[in-house]
């Protein structure tokens, strides 16, 4: 018994000592590699034309960096910024707003609401903003920087309930699949003009080599892959021209039936961020050694050994989970003069409960933010 008890003692000081070695080695290759996060896009911009940085939405610190970096990317050369939350069809409004000699709230409301009229929040409109403060602050004949709507206006009021279909998805996305429709915009706005973009996409859009994995009764393993996102297209397209990083976010694994938030890396990237006193940096997954850790995340599905590194080129690290904060609504975004619209238009109806008048819709905006950061700081 006493030998028994004094080679798990022994087993736990190995084990103990190795992960205390693997944080130490993980924690200097932050200390040697890492950059500050906007060091780290600009000089990804070297050597790439496309760096696709994705959000998961909703979350202010990732706002609020966008606009501090709209001037430093200008300053690099790249004068363009994609946004996934805006239309095409208002493009000319958003050129019209950035280079107005008086910034105009109310407009830059009615263009975001155009796109999503459930998107009222604060830090994204105001992107909009630093635009156009930048721009106010160039000589007359300087280049301008510009946002750019990367999405065009969804039909919702179109939508028929029940399963949705090619028929039913057809009629609301009546410009083609959306992911396509924003890759040829970039292509047509940017890469062909010789340009360089920063565009901000939700996590999923800014998929590059990683394919979603899905179940497929057909398929190898039972699964396949989805490889059609916007930076799958722009990969395949342009190799060696587009890299993607992740703002730091939650992770998802299932656990029995249902599926759970974690840290990602199950807290170990937060750990040694802590040790690192919790400095905004921005590192490389790729070929790196925090890109080959393990990730159990629902990431790994239908994946054999899966690191982090295999979802995204780059990661940036802002602050913990825990302090991050939700954005901030705009009071009156949807009104009595355009509620009527806003309940036609109304995204995704079958994913939520029914918002039936005003009071309803409000409501929906404000728990929007307040329910997704409830679980960022559980963690």
């Amino acid at each position: 018994m006493k030998k028994s008890m004094f080679t798990l003692f022994a087993l736990c000081i190995v084990l103990n000592g190795n992960l205390l070695k693997a944080q130490d080695s993980l924690l200097a290759f932050i200390h040697n590699e890492a950059l500050s996060p906007d060091e780290y896009i600009i000089e990804k911009f070297h050597t790439n034309d496309v760096v696709l940085l994705g959000e998961h939405h909703l979350i202010k610190q990732n706002l609020l960096f966008v606009q501090d970096l709209i001037p430093k990317l200008y300053k690099h050369g790249i004068r363009n910024l994609g946004m996934e939350f805006g239309a095409q069809e208002v493009q000319d409004k958003l050129d019209s707003l950035v280079n107005a000699p008086e910034y105009d709230q109310d407009l830059a409301q009615e263009i975001m609401f155009t796109y999503n009229c459930t998107w009222g929040y604060q830090e994204y409109v105001d992107i909009y903003k630093a635009a156009w403060r930048l721009n106010r602050s160039l000589p007359q004949d300087a280049p301008k920087f510009r946002i750019l709507n990367l999405s065009y206006i969804f039909r919702w009021d179109k939508f028929t309930p029940g399963p949705r279909n090619p028929e039913n998805v057809a009629a609301v996305f009546t410009r083609g699949t959306v992911d396509k429709f924003r890759a040829e915009i970039i292509e047509q706005e940017v890469l062909q003009k010789g340009e360089k973009v920063l565009a901000l996409v939700g996590t999923t859009h800014a998929f590059t080599k990683y394919g979603s994995p899905y179940f497929k009764y057909n398929g190898d393993n039972f699964c396949d892959y989805d490889h059609d996102w916007l930076g799958g297209r722009l990969f395949r397209k342009y190799p060696g021209r587009v890299f993607n990083i992740m703002l730091h976010q939650a992770f998802n694994k299932r656990e029995g039936d249902s599926y759970i938030q974690i840290s990602p890396l199950e807290g170990l990237l937060e750990k040694i961020m802590a040790l690192n006193g919790n400095k905004p940096v921005g590192f490389d997954l790729l070929d790196s050694p925090m890109g080959r850790q393990p990730d159990p995340s629902i990431y790994s599905m239908c994946y054999k050994d899966f690191t982090l590194g295999q979802l995204f080129d780059g990661y940036i690290f802002l602050k913990p989970l825990s302090q991050l904060e939700g954005c901030t609504p705009i009071k009156g975004f949807v009104n009595e003069q355009n509620i009527e619209e806003a309940l036609r238009q109304f995204p995704d109806p079958d994913w939520h409960a029914p918002v039936k008048n005003l009071e309803d819709m409000v409501r929906f905006i404000d728990e929007n933010p307040r329910s997704m950061i409830r679980g960022y700081n559980s963690l």
